[in-house]
């Protein structure tokens, strides 16, 4: 091979002179002296992007905790006094406080770095709107797509805000009912009257139904005797329900008076009695078995019978367990029970009775 092909073949930068040296590093020079203040510009601006978002979130971060701790604080102040047994449930309140205190911090961030990001990226001069178009069409098929977590993300953020129901209220939410013990975002969990546990998402509550809100009624029927004196009844049942309204834990329970509505029903054998009182929410079960104990026994010790219920059934007499069978067959066997008690008996002797 000649030298000349191997040189060809495999060739060697030339040696660069010293005033074309210069002469790029001049130009170099000249680019970043043209260009600096450029740089420098941009990265304090996005510098000071930065720093204003993170202090701005840090402060917002902080001034919803203190407001959610501060909305505990004077939930535990009234825990264990009068007020705090009727009207407040410090877990119902702290849960619900965390809750929204949650959500709002979530936004916040999302707001304040999503802004920044975007700030950022327009500091480097980047089309921002193919991005935001992006963004958008991204965001309607992720919505269609999880629809459903966001219905129920939606609901639950609505019902925590509107404070439907809480920790301890009994509801009845159409696909479950029974005690509310935990209220989420996207499921509240409830406990049923025989124990189980019911996650019911937020989506799925069409109506709410909260037992546990305002007031309740205690209602009760007492049924006595045509003949009993209705005015001496009356003044029975307000002695009892007045005994009954001045001891613990009732009268905190009963908030009005008990009420004798008047006759419900009169029937030939009896007479029926409505009876009505305002109660704490969700207590009125327990004010009905009490009130109808007291009733009772004031009933007794003056006298009063009280009747009603389903008669007791007469028993019929004995009757025969054979009258029903049928006679037995001419194919039958003739040695069973039930062919022999229907031979007839065997004439006995004859006896000549002509002469």
């Amino acid at each position: 091979m000649h030298w000349s092909a191997v040189l060809a073949a495999d060739p060697t930068p030339a040696p660069v002179s010293l005033d074309e040296a210069a002469k790029q590093a001049n130009e170099a020079a000249g680019w970043v002296e043209e260009n600096w203040s450029t740089w420098l510009s941009t990265g304090l601006r996005i510098l000071l992007i930065l720093v204003v978002a993170f202090v701005l979130r840090m402060l917002i971060r902080r001034a919803l905790t203190k407001l959610i701790e501060r909305m505990n604080r004077s939930a535990q102040a009234v825990e264990g006094t009068a007020l705090g047994g009727l009207l407040v449930n410090a877990e119902r309140r702290r849960q619900r406080s965390e809750a929204i205190g949650s959500v709002l911090r979530s936004v916040a961030s999302f707001l304040i770095l999503g802004t920044a990001g975007l700030m950022i990226l327009g500091a480097f001069q980047i089309d921002l709107a193919p991005l935001l178009a992006s963004a958008g069409v991204a965001g309607v098929a992720i919505g269609f797509g999880a629809r459903n977590l966001v219905t129920d993300f939606l609901s639950g953020v609505f019902m925590i805000l509107e404070d439907q129901y809480g920790v301890g209220d009994s509801v009845d939410a159409g696909v479950a009912s029974g005690e509310v013990i935990e209220v989420g975002l996207r499921v509240t969990k409830l406990r049923g009257d025989n124990g189980e546990i019911w996650y019911v998402r937020n989506g799925e509550i069409k109506r709410i139904g909260n037992l546990s809100q305002g007031w309740s009624t205690a209602m009760i029927d007492v049924t006595v005797r045509p003949s009993e004196d209705l005015d001496h009844i009356r003044s029975v049942i307000t002695t009892a329900a007045e005994a009954m309204a001045k001891e613990e834990p009732w009268n905190e329970r009963l908030w009005g008076p008990v009420e004798v509505l008047g006759l419900d029903e009169v029937l030939l054998d009896s007479m029926t009695i409505r009876l009505s009182a305002k109660t704490m929410p969700g207590k009125s079960l327990g004010v009905e078995r009490e009130l109808r104990w007291r009733v009772k026994r004031a009933f007794d010790a003056e006298g009063i019978r009280i009747v009603g219920g389903i008669p007791a059934q007469q028993e019929e007499p004995a009757t025969d367990p054979t009258a029903a069978m049928a006679p037995p067959s001419a194919f039958a066997s003739t040695t069973s029970p039930q062919s022999v008690a229907a031979t007839p008996l065997n004439p006995g002797p004859s006896t000549n009775l002509t002469k």
